[in-house]
């Protein structure tokens, strides 16, 4: 079975916040982290993964990322900071 995820990144200091969709979390966040794509995250050295979501179909990975980029921001934090208060990065620990 093939999953789809949703995440949240942020820079090093918490001050920006990026939400993607991917069907393969590991590689995405290494790209990010090697800045292989240019644009928004390369630009604001968004790297850190702070949040993600396990889903099996795609579309509903992608109508959960849609609802997640139309929430305030202080609803994304609360989000964030209830399964990881302090902002760690989990990239080391989907390896």
């Amino acid at each position: 079975m093939r999953y789809s995820y949703v995440y949240i990144l942020t820079n090093e200091i918490n001050t920006v916040l990026y939400i993607g969709v991917t069907d393969n979390l590991i590689k995405r966040i290494y790209q990010h982290k090697m800045k292989v794509v240019s644009g928004f995250t390369s630009k604001y050295n968004v790297n850190k993964l702070v949040y993600y979501e396990i889903y099996e179909d795609i579309i509903e990975a992608i109508k959960r990322e849609k609802q997640l980029k139309n929430w305030h921001r202080e609803w994304k934090i609360n989000l964030i900071k209830r399964n990881n208060p302090d902002f760690n990065d989990l990239h080391d620990s989907l390896l």
